[in-house]
């Protein structure tokens, strides 16, 4: 059946337009005013809608010890806040080759709503590793690493296993992913603040200074220079780390940087709510003081700062952040958030006019599809892309609750705040997964996407770097 969505007001990363979109066998086959209507076509009204490319959330971590969601609620959850495709961290086990790991988390996704591909988390640099990471590539399309500059115990890589493996990523046309803080001495001040009895929430902010991670984004940016790779910094979290950044584009680097919704809207002071409130607000790089979201909305309209990631990590409050309830140091990290991305980015960046219309699909859905090797059959409205369209109401507001939420955690960190535009439908390969604000969606549609490779020459193409 063929689904035609009328008189919307179509937006894309260049352009916003008045139109109709044809909708047929998951492709989008029709763009323009007054399309033929013909026996047996849905049609969709959406006079007064912005009709938007669906989000993209290239940093999840659903199906995590520890966190309550799996790929069932929380892609319900992602498309009950516009998102239609995710890329998804894969957990590492130690001596465990890549690919029957990815297999693992492949059966794992089976029962997602909404399409879905990986970066492998690698924790360990050795031949075995450095022989298969050209094989994600070609026979996998995970075009996608992640390594850690932290967490000795679990994932942390040091600079010359750091260097070997972006020199090889970048030879198989892959794409590092780094987190980037100081592991070693913030471990050191962590230590030190737990000896001195300094435990509460706020010391895991005062523990994870700005400078340990602009130190490391610096670090990190060289390294990818000298072995000559194409780099993406996740969740950037603070002005001093952006400016590490904007520097190493300047310098000419393939370089990328995301950040995430909750340093553009919450601010460290969170982590001094009493009666352990604050333990809710524990993430790595922490929350920082409110000064640096002016700077990092700067980023993002100056085009330092190319993407938007949730960081989705569903760990509960009760049995979950309150193990650490004497000790800082043993809350989880993490914050749950798929379900909230798209429509906070949307109220305080196109409602409140820190961005425009067209940026904000920039960020949510465009970049990321460029960047990660998925454009343009994502990213955009365009004939011949899938029929992946959010549809949303900007006349209509929605206060944030977690009794109404779909993701399961038993919080928000976003409680209470009440948010301009409201998400009305969602398409995913012209499939309806929300309608009216509600879900309709199946679980078990979700398609595994096989990515392009990434070249540097193809960013310059695409006009990602500067």
């Amino acid at each position: 059946m063929r689904t035609i969505i009328r008189n919307g007001t179509i937006v894309t990363s260049r352009d916003l337009y008045q139109a109709d979109v044809l909708m047929e066998d998951g492709i989008i086959t029709g763009l323009g005013k007054n399309l033929k209507i013909e026996d047996g076509d849905r049609i969709i009204e959406a006079e007064g809608r912005y009709v938007l490319p669906g989000g993209i959330d290239v940093h999840t971590h659903l199906g995590i010890p520890d966190t309550v969601d799996d790929f069932e609620s929380g892609t319900r959850a992602a498309a009950m806040g516009g998102i239609t495709t995710i890329i998804n961290y894969v957990d590492p086990v130690r001596g465990q080759s890549l690919l029957e790991t990815l297999r693992v988390w492949k059966e794992k996704a089976m029962p997602s709503c909404i399409d879905y591909g990986f970066h492998s988390i690698i924790n360990e640099c050795n031949e075995r590793v450095l022989e298969e990471l050209p094989l994600l590539a070609d026979k996998e399309g995970v075009t996608s690493i992640k390594l850690f500059m932290a967490y000795k115990e679990t994932n942390m890589v040091n600079d010359l296993q750091m260097y070997r493996l972006m020199k090889k990523a970048g030879e198989s046309g892959i794409l590092t992913c780094v987190h980037a803080e100081n592991g070693d001495v913030i471990d050191e001040l962590v230590e030190e603040a737990v000896a001195q009895g300094r435990l509460a929430p706020i010391y895991h902010a005062l523990t994870r200074p700005e400078t340990l991670e602009a130190e490391a984004v610096n670090r990190a940016l060289r390294i990818a220079e000298t072995a000559k790779a194409p780099v993406y910094i996740v969740h950037v979290s603070c002005a001093d780390a952006m400016n590490e950044v904007g520097q190493a584009v300047e310098r000419g680097g393939h370089v990328y940087a995301e950040t995430c919704p909750h340093y553009l809207v919450l601010d460290q002071s969170y982590l001094e709510l009493p009666d352990f409130e604050g333990g809710k607000y524990v993430c790595s790089p922490p929350l920082r003081e409110k000064w640096n979201q002016d700077k990092l909305w700067e980023g993002i309209a100056s085009g330092n700062i190319h993407t938007i990631g949730s960081d989705h990590a569903s760990i509960p409050f009760e049995g979950g952040k309150t193990r650490g309830r004497n000790n800082f140091a043993q809350i989880p990290n993490g914050l749950p958030g798929i379900e909230t991305t798209f429509p906070l980015l949307y109220h305080y960046g196109v409602y409140e006019q820190r961005v425009s219309l067209s940026k904000f699909v920039e960020i949510t859905s465009t970049n990321p599809a460029r960047i990660f090797g998925l454009y343009p059959k994502k990213g955009t409205i365009a004939v011949g892309s899938d029929a992946d369209i959010t549809i949303v109401d900007p006349a209509r507001s929605k206060v944030i609750s977690h009794r109404t939420q779909q993701q399961g955690t038993d919080y928000n960190v976003y409680e209470g705040m009440e948010l301009q535009g409201a998400t009305e439908r969602v398409f995913s390969r012209g499939e309806e997964l929300v309608s009216n604000g509600l879900f309709v969606g199946k679980p078990g549609r979700g398609q595994y996407l096989h990515r392009q490779k990434i070249s540097p020459s193809d960013a310059l193409k695409r006009g990602m770097i500067k």
